[in-house]
């Protein structure tokens, strides 16, 4: 029987590893759920499968969480604040511990549980783009494994040479790129005139995907494609040269590996993140899904195009800062937190969500981001810089 600690349980992703879970009873077993200030969702999902703590960042959520769950008569511990989730990451009795908390939040607990030496199943783009050198270290020099969640990561971690023993230096091993695929989200067919005009309703609708309302504004402006860009540079050692970014709208190849002897390997499947999942949970075995198996004659077609720069001007954002290295990339995602914030509050349009970010990325000096303290100082000067701007 292997303990999860799942953070970040009541987001889209959290709900889909529980329903993976819950397919396997006898070799999963929960040890503590997490979440912001969703008392409800929490408390039900406590209800049905009993963890040992309940965390929940939210001081005053964490109250009403504690008083249900001693009225239901459940033996659940309730906890609350940054340095519980960190202690429900790194404790000794878990095996496995599944970063899905949105968002910088997400980035302390998935450190703890790497210098822990836990197997951790990475949704959290942050904790890689904000400090990509820090994690991977602490990966390396605990023994921790660490896979992606993320369907596209997870679709090139399938087509990798890695066999049952994992390796993140993938340079040199006979790749000429990887290609990540991208939805384009819901404006891909828009003129550029006409997303002056996008709403916060039309920016979270996405046509492919179920995603909670922050990564679902990432997907319509391309940034969460960036973020992945420098994810990946980190997950596999390539440089940003060797990872390439291509439209795919059906969302059926989640991306692909290119070799030099001229293979091409993608992994396909239906969108749905319930797949990802269990193979990272089981690797290297594998185990069901849940998921509806695909159908190529249903689908019929597949259709590619490039990503348009002048589109997405976040996406060309994110290979810029990746190319200026140090903290740019924590500087990049801070800036993009509050544009979204923003954007979601009708405070600015859609298209001043990039204007928002490369002001701040132009009028801010990066620190070479060796240490944990420069990371989080340069994401906190980001994010003061992006609400004056935005003001």
């Amino acid at each position: 029987m292997q303990l999860v600690t799942l953070l970040g349980s009541t987001g889209s992703i959290g709900e889909s590893t529980l329903d993976v879970l819950a397919r396997h009873p006898e070799q999963y077993q929960i040890y503590a759920l997490t979440a912001n200030c969703s008392v409800e969702k929490l408390f039900e999902q406590c209800q049905k499968f009993e963890p040992t703590k309940a965390v929940m960042l939210d001081e005053d959520s964490a109250e009403k969480l504690s008083k249900k769950i001693k009225e239901a008569n459940l033996n659940t511990k309730v906890l609350a604040g940054e340095q519980a989730l960190q202690q429900v990451a790194e404790h000794s009795a878990v095996d496995y511990v599944v970063a899905a908390i949105v968002g910088a939040a997400g980035l302390l607990p998935t450190l703890s549980a790497a210098k822990a030496g836990k197997h951790i199943l990475l949704a959290n783009k942050e904790a890689l783009v904000m400090s990509g050198h820090l994690l991977m270290q602490a990966v390396e020099k605990n023994r921790a494994t660490l896979l992606p969640v993320d369907s596209e990561h997870n679709a090139i971690w399938q087509c990798l040479p890695v066999g049952d023993k994992q390796r993140y230096h993938f340079d040199g091993k006979g790749i000429r790129r990887i290609i990540l695929t991208a939805s384009g989200g819901p404006f891909r067919d828009y003129a550029l005139a006409e997303l002056e005009h996008v709403t916060p309703e039309q920016a979270v609708a996405h046509p492919n995907w179920s995603m909670g309302q922050k990564i679902s504004v990432d997907s319509a402006t391309m940034m969460n494609k960036g973020l992945e860009v420098i994810e990946a540079h980190w997950l596999f050692g390539l440089s940003n040269q060797q990872i390439d970014v291509v439209l795919h709208r059906q969302s059926i190849i989640h991306s692909m590996v290119d070799y030099v002897d001229g293979s091409v390997l993608a992994q396909m499947g239906n969108p749905d993140m319930r797949t990802p999942i269990a193979n990272a949970l089981a690797w290297p075995k594998r185990i069901d899904s849940g998921v509806v198996p695909l159908d190529l004659v249903e689908v019929s077609q597949l259709n590619f195009a490039k990503a348009n720069y002048q589109h997405f001007p976040c996406l060309a954002l994110a290979y810029q800062a990746l190319e200026s290295g140090g903290t740019s990339t924590a500087i990049l995602n801070a800036a993009n937190e509050v544009a979204v914030e923003a954007f979601l509050n009708r405070q600015i349009k859609f298209t001043e969500i990039a204007k928002t970010i490369a002001y701040v990325l132009s009028h801010q000096t990066a620190s070479s981001g060796e240490t944990l303290e420069q990371v989080l100082a340069d994401d906190q000067t980001a994010r003061e810089l992006a609400r004056s701007y935005i003001s």
